[in-house]
């Protein structure tokens, strides 16, 4: 009777499994509105036949200020954007052990001048006696040498003083020239180490530019050559001229540094703008380049990319290894070719598949 119930409960839980295995699986339908894009086509550019690279301005006299002594910092008496004279305080650093050495300087001197002034008196009587034969030349000989030690031990404590007088130079920071404060990374308390920097100072109105140019293309550059400088943000050309042309890319790799002398201009720049430099040269190398509008770019940490359209009329965000800048425009290294196209603007926040309508 037990071995016929158990049958039956194994037939009832098979005919069970298999009608729920005859029903229709229901799919989930996304019926979201699709997103409405713009869409552009990859551009290629090579209607451009002089050499253009990419560049910073930065001022002509610039200084990161630190001190050689550590020590607590008593007081910052500028700000950031403060403009300052040559040679006014910036910061004070505590000097107490400074003033406590100056004090024991200051009594070895009087100490010293005091000995060397009774031997120059020493000096002087026995040179007089030898000279009426009344001192062997062993006692003059014996008064010269005290003589000697007495003047080089006062100029000793006069230079031990020049030392303390340079330590309290760097307790003091001040402002090596006229100029404008443009970073303060220390405050009222902290304690300043030797070689960390306190204060940036500039000096506005002389700007130049620090330009990287490629190996295969720096031999061509020398001094004197007058050069086109696009400042990106401001949208204003400049002139410029080539003052200086890097001989060695070892820590700058494989680009050499070039620098050019901005002419004077009332334009609003500012030392950290980025500029695009076009030197008068036609490039060796006639390869088209791609390139993209900078707008359309996305960014997510260090990485860079752009949403392209997929076969199946979604979002498909693609990762891009980019280039130089050229004005609104970017190079596009790899990620992205030249018969695809990329979405430029969107009437919702894209995403990864997301449905798209292009318009």
């Amino acid at each position: 009777m037990k071995k016929y119930t158990y049958i039956v409960t194994i037939i009832a839980a098979s005919l069970f499994m298999a009608s729920c295995g005859g029903e229709d699986k229901k799919v989930a339908v996304d019926n979201s509105p699709a997103i409405k894009v713009e869409v552009s086509q990859v551009a290629e550019a090579n209607n451009n036949p002089f050499l253009a690279v990419s560049g910073t301005i930065q001022s002509v006299n610039s200084a990161d200020l630190s001190t050689r002594m550590m020590g607590y910092v008593t007081k910052v008496h500028v700000n950031v954007g403060d403009k300052v004279t040559k040679g006014q305080l910036l910061v004070a650093i505590n000097n107490t052990d400074l003033q406590a050495k100056r004090a024991q300087v200051d009594a070895g001197i009087t100490e010293a001048t005091a000995a060397f002034n009774n031997a120059q008196k020493d000096y002087k009587r026995f040179e007089s006696l030898f000279a009426s034969n009344s001192a062997s030349q062993k006692e003059l000989d014996d008064i010269i040498a005290n003589f000697e030690m007495a003047k080089a031990r006062l100029e000793a404590a006069k230079q031990m003083k020049n030392e303390v007088n340079a330590q309290f130079a760097y307790s003091n920071i001040t402002a090596p020239f006229a100029g404008v404060v443009t970073s303060k990374n220390v405050k009222e308390g902290d304690m300043a180490n030797p070689g960390q920097p306190l204060i940036s100072v500039e000096s506005p109105g002389d700007f130049e530019v620090m330009a990287m140019v490629p190996e295969t293309e720096i031999s061509q550059i020398k001094n004197d050559i007058e050069v086109t400088v696009l400042v990106k943000s401001i949208n204003q050309t400049l002139k410029g001229k080539v003052t200086e042309v890097s001989s060695s890319a070892k820590n700058t790799g494989g680009q050499y540094l070039v620098k050019i002398a901005l002419d004077k201009t009332d334009a609003n720049i500012l030392s950290g703008m980025f500029v695009t430099v076009q030197f008068p040269i036609e490039k060796k190398s006639t390869t088209n380049i791609v390139l993209i509008p900078t707008d359309a770019i996305i960014t997510n940490g260090q990485l860079s990319g752009v949403y392209t359209v997929s076969q199946s009329n979604t979002a498909l965000l693609r990762w891009l290894r980019l280039g130089r800048t050229y004005g609104n425009q970017v190079e596009v290294l790899s990620g992205l070719s030249a018969d695809e196209a990329y979405i430029v603007s969107a009437e919702g926040k894209l995403f990864n598949g997301a449905k798209i309508s292009v318009q």
